[in-house]
């Protein structure tokens, strides 16, 4: 999971859209971290993502769905290689 900004700083967006096997994921465009909870789930070899409003029933019903939350700090493209 990575920012558009964190992508684009990388060189891993081509017109500002994210170069596979990025893909972007809907929110608004000014979500902050700080009232939006980033989540993943594995689903067949491949993750996806989404954002919610945190400390919310959709945030609890996701996870239990097997949802998992992206700490703060694992956001970002460290590895990623630039095409």
């Amino acid at each position: 999971m990575a920012t558009r900004g964190q992508l684009d700083e990388a060189g891993l967006t081509e017109d500002g859209v994210p170069v596979s096997p990025w893909h972007p994921i809907q929110g608004p465009h000014d979500a902050s971290t700080m009232w939006y909870a980033v989540l993943r789930k594995q689903v067949r070899g491949v993750f996806i993502g989404t954002l919610c409003i945190r400390h919310t029933g959709r945030e609890a019903l996701l996870e239990q769905q097997g949802w998992t939350v992206v700490a703060i700090d694992a956001i970002g493209v460290e590895g990623a290689v630039a095409p």
